[in-house]
């Protein structure tokens, strides 16, 4: 046997080699004198060019708030009030407060309406013309204005309740959040594998418990991802807070009531109003603030993209 195999070596390899007889390696060599590798490294170089160029900007804000921001950083900016004009010190512990009470109220808002709006349209057949209406408007939400989401809510609640509030400021901030909350929930959903569904269907499942038991927790890695870019994007907005919530110079509420029913404190219409003020005190509080709200910003963002690199190994 081994003298049959050391002489069928030879007759297997020669029909290889004849493959390559015709081939020139030397044209495969990499040289910048050959037109096609000149062209491909400057098109590497400037495309490397651009993108360095397009981070400046980027790098230079962030520089900027740090250095700015950072000089008056300190455990006092989360504990206390915002000063008076003319006053030093203070801080801003009550928009800290006000933005995450707010956001809270748009989350508890969006995510049930977002996960079910995506159910339905993950499970609905593709030429469902309702299903591709809501799909339709959800995505046209996308681009809302965030201004027009204030305005609505201060038709609708601020006349209405006859003040501003954290609560008009919490549907305002839904509205911004349902969109990207239902798009993204709906695309993890149909990422789950169709033989999971079919399994527990097999097994007696009803389409609500397939629902409750199958798909959303296979799905919950990419529908966390969603939630977190929302927080992400409604803790930075401003103009809808201005005319919902407007702002508050105290806190939220004393120890073991909330009042949520009253002008509530942000940051970013914080750094919104000391950013214009004639008081060096203030525009520090107000890069502070703004390195504040950018670390959060980036938290969340960094939450999302771990949610969203372990939905992607499972």
């Amino acid at each position: 046997m081994n003298i049959q195999n050391r002489q069928s070596e030879p007759l297997c390899a020669e029909p290889v080699l004849s493959m390559f007889e015709d081939i020139d390696f030397s044209q495969l060599e990499k040289s910048l004198l050959r037109p096609r590798t000149l062209i491909n490294h400057l098109l590497v170089a400037g495309v490397s060019v651009v993108t360095l160029a397009a981070l400046v900007p980027l790098f230079s804000v962030v520089w900027m708030l740090v250095f700015k921001g950072g000089q008056n950083l300190s455990l006092a900016v989360f504990t206390q009030l915002p000063p008076a004009p003319m006053e030093e010190g203070g801080g801003f512990g009550n928009a800290i407060l006000g933005t995450l009470f707010m956001v809270a109220i748009a989350t508890l808002i969006s995510l049930p309406i977002g996960v079910l709006s995506a159910v339905f349209l993950a499970q609905s057949k593709t030429e469902s013309g309702f299903a591709n209406t809501v799909r339709f408007a959800a995505k046209v939400l996308t681009g809302f204005p965030s201004i027009l989401a204030g305005v609505f809510a201060y038709g609708a609640l601020v006349l209405a309740m006859g003040g501003y509030s954290s609560i008009a400021g919490g549907v305002a901030l839904s509205i911004l959040m349902l969109p990207t909350v239902m798009l993204t929930a709906e695309e993890a959903v149909r990422m789950v594998p169709l033989k999971m569904k079919e399994a527990a269907i097999g097994m007696g499942a009803t389409n609500t418990q397939v629902v409750w038991m199958v798909l959303l927790p296979t799905a919950l890695p990419g529908i966390l991802t969603g939630v977190m870019l929302a927080l992400a994007r409604a803790a930075g907005e401003t103009a809808p807070l201005l005319f919902t919530a407007l702002f508050s110079n105290y806190w939220l509420g004393t120890i073991g009531h909330i009042d949520i029913r009253q002008p509530t404190a942000s940051l970013a219409v914080l750094i919104y109003n000391f950013a214009a003020m004639p008081f060096e005190n203030q525009v520090k509080l107000a890069w502070t603030a703004a390195l504040v709200l950018v670390l959060m910003v980036l938290v969340t963002n960094l939450i999302g993209q771990l949610f969203s690199r372990r939905q992607i190994q499972e």
